[in-house]
This record gives C-alpha cells, structure tokens and sequence, in this order.
C-alpha cells in the first residue's frame, strides 16, 4: 500500500512539473505576442498578429493560405471599374486629353507620358488622361494623377497612377518604429516631420519587409541593412531627385546619394517587362507562387524624362502590376509593397497652423488617411516641393 502510495505521490509530482513546464512554454511566446501588440507605430491588430506570426517560423503558413486566398479570387471577367474618380483639375493639351492649354501648365503638360489604354477596349470617361491632383498657388503643377485598366481579362480591374515631376519636389524615404530594423533610432521620428507639413505633397508606401525583400536599407544617417548587389533600388540624391536602377550595375553609390531602399528585382528596364515574371525563380518578385496572387500591389518607376510615377490597383497579380507600369510611361520600374494594409498613397493637402489634409490616391484604399502623419511601424516615402 505503501509503495502504491508512494507511484501516486510521484505522479502527482511528474504532471505538475510538466504542467509548469508548460505553462511557461505558453508564458515566452504570449509575452511576446503582447508586446508585438502594443509596440508603438500605427499597425493594425491584424497585422501585428500576421507578423508576429511570420517572425516566429509562421511564414510558410502564412505564404500557403495567402496563395491560396488570392490566386483563387479572380476579379470578374466583365464589368465597368468601380474604383474611379473624375479628375482633380482638367488640364486640356494633356496627353490623352483633347483641347488646347497655354502658359506653364501646358508646357509641363508636354512632358507627360502618354497612357496607353487596352487595344480593342473602348476608352471610358476620363481613362488614361492626366491631370492636375496638386498645384502651387501659382498654379504649377505639384502632382498629376490619371487611371486605366491594365487586365483585358478582367476588364473591372482598374489602377491609378501618379507622376511626380522631380523639377518641382523632393523625394524622402523615412524608417518605421519596426523596419528597417526593430527600434532604429531616428533623430527626424517615425513619420513626416512637423517641419515639412507646410510642403507636403503626397506619402506612400515603401517595399517589403526587409527580411522579405532581399535587399538593403541605407541613409546617411543609418547603414541599417546592408545593400544587395543586383537588387532593385530606389536611390534618392542630395536634391531629392531619385534614380530607379539595379544596384551596381545602373546605379551605385556616389557622395551625391542619401537614401536607398532596395525591394527585390526591377520589373521594367528601358521601357521593357523583364522576362520570367511567372516562373519568379529564385524568388525574385517575392514568395513561391506569389505572382498568380490577386491583390492589391503597387509600384515605383521613373519615366523617359525622369519624373517618378507611383502605380497602384487591387486585384493584380504581377504581371498585370508590370503591365500597368508599362502602360504608364515607366522606363525603369520595381515592385513596392502588396495587399491591402500595405499599399497607401496619399495626396496631401496643407492647411493653416501645421495641418495637412490626405486624400487617398484610389477611394479602396484602406489605410488610415493620416497614414505616415503619425508614427508607423514600416518605412515610407514622402514627398515635398523644393
């Protein structure tokens, strides 16, 4: 009786510790999950959990469902866009726009691309012409905005494009509270600067996560990760200028350089979709099958006079992105960020006393207006008059 006694004891013994094991097993990881939930910056609770989860061996997991979601949710085959505003200012002489225009606008008119809609697709009000969404009060054009349909298959799928003349402004790229890398200091914060508010022009969206993008993040403030030879970058001089290029190959540094912001490979050089956009070996354009996927992607490229043009839609899968970066002018051209949580551009308008109004560059955009105004976790770029 004793001996039974004695086995019970030890039991009794054996599943406690093996019930404290545990509990302390559950006690590390919900530790970090809260404070992942409450790490400052602007972040929703779902994206925190995603990353979260991603960050501790989740991102198998997560790639597999996502391809799963969005390679199986075609948009329709047929239908009118939904997603389409009339145009800020019409500025006729515009590519793509009928009617005369004189003076100044005119002449900056002359240097935009031409949009080239889908062959075979009657163009609806408005596609493919440029106009004015920021001017001074001078009336010099700040920002020109203008939309279309890049998908013959899908014709509902629209994208919006923004061209931003780099005679007139200056491009900043600005770190995150997480990315670059978790807690880099920065002496200008984690959001445009109070000072700049009166020059805002427009915010958006940068790349990937830096694990994710296979490249680098550097400032003449912070080597934060270090950059990639081949990889696509943005790469911003002392005037603000930016160059879209293959690090060391048609970009690299010089003493003119202040930023660069690598994400994965270019998908237009001169003018051209690279090749091997489906098969994304070596995942090049982002995780296994990731380019089948049907969302929201976005873009970054430099046209043949060297103005960048920002291009975003839902509903594309990669070579539909690449398209539409085409379709807009692009020369040089590469991926930003993709899905919904991550792509946001907005076009700011200042106010009196430091405030600043954003409109969203596509109504469904679904980032907070003030994104990037206030502190956020990933990096971003914004844009200033000189």
């Amino acid at each position: 009786m004793k001996q039974n006694a004695h086995r019970r004891r030890r039991r009794r013994v054996r599943k406690r510790w093996i019930a404290l094991v545990c509990c302390l097993l559950l006690v590390v990881p919900a530790v970090s999950y809260v404070r992942a939930l409450l790490y400052p910056g602007n972040a929703s609770f779902s994206v925190r959990t995603v990353e979260w989860f991603r960050d501790h061996g989740g991102s198998p997991i997560v790639d597999a469902i996502e391809n799963w979601k969005y390679s199986r949710n075609q948009p329709p085959a047929t239908g009118t866009p939904s997603d389409i505003t009339a145009p800020s200012v019409t500025v006729p002489g515009a590519p793509a726009t009928a009617g005369r225009s004189t003076g100044a606008t005119h002449a900056a008119a002359a240097t935009l691309p031409v949009v080239k809609v889908l062959p075979g697709v009657r163009a609806l009000p408005h596609e493919g012409a440029w106009s004015v969404a920021r001017q001074t009060t001078a009336g010099k054009p700040l920002l020109w905005t203008t939309w279309f349909r890049p998908d013959p298959a899908h014709l509902p799928v629209s994208v919006a494009a923004a061209l931003i003349p780099q005679s007139a402004n200056r491009l900043v790229l600005m770190p995150g509270t997480r990315e670059p890398v978790v807690g880099m200091a920065s002496r200008h914060g984690y959001s445009v600067p109070s000072t700049d508010h009166a020059a805002l022009v427009a915010t958006f969206n940068s790349g990937f996560k830096m694990k994710d993008s296979h490249g680098g993040w550097w400032t003449t403030e912070s080597a934060a990760v270090p950059l990639v030879d081949g990889r696509a970058s943005v790469v911003i001089f002392r005037d603000g200028t930016a160059r879209i290029g293959t690090w060391n190959r048609t970009v690299r540094m010089t003493p003119d350089v202040v930023a660069v912001r690598q994400n994965l490979d270019q998908l237009i050089v001169d003018h051209r979709i690279v090749d091997g956009l489906t098969g994304n070996a070596n995942g090049a354009w982002g995780s296994y099958r990731s380019q089948y996927q049907y969302t929201w992607r976005s873009g970054l490229g430099t046209d043949a006079h060297g103005n960048l043009i920002y291009v975003a839609g839902q509903g594309l899968t990669l070579a539909t992105l690449a398209a539409a970066m085409q379709q807009a002018g692009i020369a040089q051209g590469m991926e930003l960020d993709i899905h919904a949580a991550m792509v946001s551009f907005d076009i700011e308008q200042p106010g009196p006393h430091g405030t600043v109004t954003g409109r969203r560059l596509l109504a469904s955009m679904n980032s907070p207006s003030d994104r990037y105004l206030v502190d956020d976790q990933r990096d971003f770029f914004y844009v200033v008059v000189k």
